[in-house]
């Protein structure tokens, strides 16, 4: 071998080991830190609560805690977007939604949902019409009469244009032919409160985040678009039963940027895993009305793969694609 060739070689190869125990060492004492991890809507939703449970039960099974930091807009775009750009160093993590699997057939962002590594789903959850208490409708069916013979007159708070809750209020009226105006909010709780003040006359977020207000007599959760009825709301009726065949569920687990290295993805997925079968988790979100629904990296990876496709065929058939 060549003298210039040689030094060439051995070049790549003391690189090649540096990078290696580079590597090795950075798993090795990972984390050293606290921990980032994103939310892309606002405080006191969902998604925020699943998240806050999931950090304070995650100091039992990580050396560093957990910080999470609400990054809100554009139903979920913001933040997202933002996972997809931290640094890949494992201390910038995120709580995805299935809006990750949505937001891009509406050219609302420039990722995909391929540019997320999923690491665990932990919860899922149907979309559901919740209204004030004191509305004049007692069931679904009155709601969507009334909607019918009043166009547009009837206003349905979202978490987001182009955000999931959106979309179910967006697939009711397709499947039925009303005609509501949709409303969106940075989360689910700020459109909640909106519903309280009377500012809109329906949500479509999910039951556990109306739960509160339902258990004080403040609002009305009228139909839950799932395939049966919900533990903890068993006496409400499926939209299904009310002859309309729509399902539509969000979903939330924890993801990273596509770079992350897999030694420290592999640290954060048993991390993830040890958490998410924690007593004290699961009774958190128990407490919560919001169910327990972990999948392990590659059954989450079909999830987002298959909502992809389902998502970007629905809003195209709905006129929503981009």
């Amino acid at each position: 071998m060549k003298p210039r060739k040689l030094v060439s070689t051995l070049a790549k190869a003391i690189i090649t080991s540096t990078l290696l125990l580079g590597s090795i060492a950075s798993a090795a004492s990972y984390p050293s830190k606290q921990i980032e991890v994103i939310v892309p809507y606002s405080a006191g939703g969902g998604t925020d609560l699943v998240t806050r449970a999931f950090a304070d039960a995650a100091k039992q099974y990580l050396p560093e805690a957990m910080g999470v930091v609400n990054k809100t807009g554009g139903g979920g775009a913001v933040g997202l977007s933002e996972i997809v750009r931290a640094r890949a160093d494992g201390y910038h993590i995120g709580m995805g939604t299935v809006e990750l699997a949505m937001l891009p057939h509406l050219g609302m962002v420039t990722f995909q949902a391929e540019d997320f590594v999923p690491i665990a789903r932990l919860n899922a959850e149907p979309s559901a019409i919740s209204v004030n208490a004191d509305a004049p409708w007692q069931t679904y069916e009155e709601f969507i009469a009334h909607a019918k013979a009043n166009p547009g007159t009837v206003r349905i708070g979202n978490s987001g244009t182009g955000a999931i809750w959106h979309l179910a209020a967006e697939a009711v009226a397709d499947k039925t032919g009303a005609q509501f105006s949709h409303i969106p909010y940075d989360g689910a709780n700020p459109a909640v409160t909106a519903l309280l003040g009377g500012h809109i006359e329906a949500v479509t977020v999910s039951p556990a985040e109306v739960a509160n207000h339902v258990s004080n007599g403040k609002v009305r959760i009228l139909t839950i678009m799932s395939d049966e009825r919900i533990a903890g709301f068993e006496d409400v009726p499926t939209l299904k039963e009310s002859g309309v065949d729509l399902s539509i569920m969000t979903w939330r687990g924890i993801v990273v940027p596509k770079k992350t290295p897999e030694d420290i993805q592999v640290i954060l997925r048993d991390a993830v895993k040890q958490t998410a079968n924690d007593e004290g988790f699961k009774s958190a979100l128990a407490k919560m009305n919001l169910t327990h629904a972990y999948l392990d990296a590659p059954e989450f990876q079909k999830t987002i793969s298959r909502d992809d496709v389902f998502f970007k065929d629905l809003m195209k058939k709905l006129g929503l694609g981009s």
